[in-house]
């Protein structure tokens, strides 16, 4: 199963990179977001109430995509082994996201890049006001821009300014969009398949719940966000090394500590605070944080190197994911892997693996034995 898992690593990383995220319409993550869209509502008077509402949702709902992606991949394998596998590793493309994250990343640098150089010009003898109106519109494409990296308010930003959101959400969702849901996929897939595709699209989706509910003016939104905060501890910092390995920087991540627990959340600062130290530049949200307030805010240039140090993480977290699954297989009990079914419901559980066969069988089995039922075999 580990050759499997890493050609699933390479078909996901090869989609990604060559087709990027499909639109929204076709897209299961989109999918999923309107049904939270629909979930982010009042469902009781007093806060308490909302909170409690929002404990059911936190529970069940990333329970929907997890039982979706795992359910395909059994009905997928029941028709073929590699078909089986084929959606597994479509499941970890449509749950990681990188040429997305650091082609708008770059869109955003460029932006500033291009005020920049109007303002350059502008500032030089004989420049006509048409090079001020560039500045400033390259501004104003620059804040319309990061509005799809960062939620805050983009409208008084300077360039710098900018430049300091974009570096931040590319180190945050180097941790939130890959990592997060690489190392589940990377743990299971050498003893299930339907069982890492069920884990990264969990993940995926408690993820979905803390962008879209997770926020103080939203009290159903609590328990989404304490949730995430425990599934993200350990890929937060697992990104922060994999961002230190990246720029042959090791020492980084003592560096980081020091800045790493000032946002609000108990995670997102480690990925933001190694890249800081890595690029030596100050990375600010005005009233919220200030990481190495040492340094200056990012230049163009240090919006260029933070693209290639967390392109180069991303390859150093596939090297890890692939570690891990090596290490699982290893260990993993002789015959671990994918079962093979011995009776005519036997396959549902073992698609799932072993630790779960049991249950599922016998439920499966005792489905089969009810009258004007029929449990169909492929």
């Amino acid at each position: 199963m580990l050759l499997t898992t890493i050609a699933l690593f390479g078909l996901a990383f090869s989609l990604d990179l060559l087709v990027g995220e499909p639109p929204n319409a076709l897209h299961p993550v989109a999918w999923f977001g309107r049904l939270v869209g629909a979930l982010d509502r009042e469902w009781a008077a007093t806060e308490r109430g909302q909170r409690l509402a929002g404990v059911g949702i936190a529970v069940l709902a990333p329970l929907c995509p997890a039982i979706a992606a795992g359910g395909a991949v059994v009905i997928a394998g029941a028709r073929s082994p590699l078909a089986g596998a084929v959606v597994a590793g479509i499941v970890l493309f449509l749950t990681t996201s990188l040429r997305s994250l650091l082609e708008l990343t770059r869109a955003v640098v460029d932006a500033t890049a291009a005020t920049a150089t109007a303002t350059v010009t502008a500032g030089t003898e004989g420049a006509d006001t048409s090079s001020e109106a560039g500045a400033a519109d390259g501004l104003e494409t620059a804040r319309e821009r990061v509005r799809g990296l960062v939620g805050r308010d983009t409208s008084a930003l300077s360039a710098a300014e900018i430049r300091s959101a974009a570096v931040e959400s590319a180190g945050e969702n180097l941790a939130d969009g890959l990592v997060a849901t690489l190392l589940p996929f990377a743990l299971l897939a050498p003893i299930s398949l339907p069982a890492a595709a069920a884990a990264a699209a969990w993940v995926k989706g408690v993820n979905t719940l803390d962008s879209m509910l997770g926020y103080p003016a939203k009290p159903h939104g609590t328990a989404s966000a304490r949730l995430d905060d425990l599934v993200m501890w350990l890929p937060a910092r697992l990104a922060a090394v994999t961002v230190a390995v990246a720029a042959a920087d090791p020492l980084a991540l003592w560096r980081a500590r020091r800045w790493a627990r000032d946002p609000p959340s108990p995670n997102s600062g480690w990925p933001m605070a190694a890249l800081a130290c890595v690029l030596s530049v100050r990375l600010r949200k005005a009233g919220v944080y200030d990481l190495n307030p040492g340094a200056e805010l990012p230049t163009v240039a240090d919006g260029e190197r933070a693209i290639a140090v967390v392109g180069r993480a991303a390859v150093a977290a596939l090297v890890v994911a692939v570690l891990l699954a090596a290490g699982v297989t290893v260990i993993a009990p002789p015959g671990g892997g994918q079962p093979v079914p011995t009776g005519p419901t036997a396959g549902i559980g073992a698609a799932f693996g072993a630790g779960v066969a049991p249950p599922i069988d016998a439920l499966a089995g005792a489905i089969g034995t009810l009258p004007d039922l029929e449990v169909m075999v492929a």
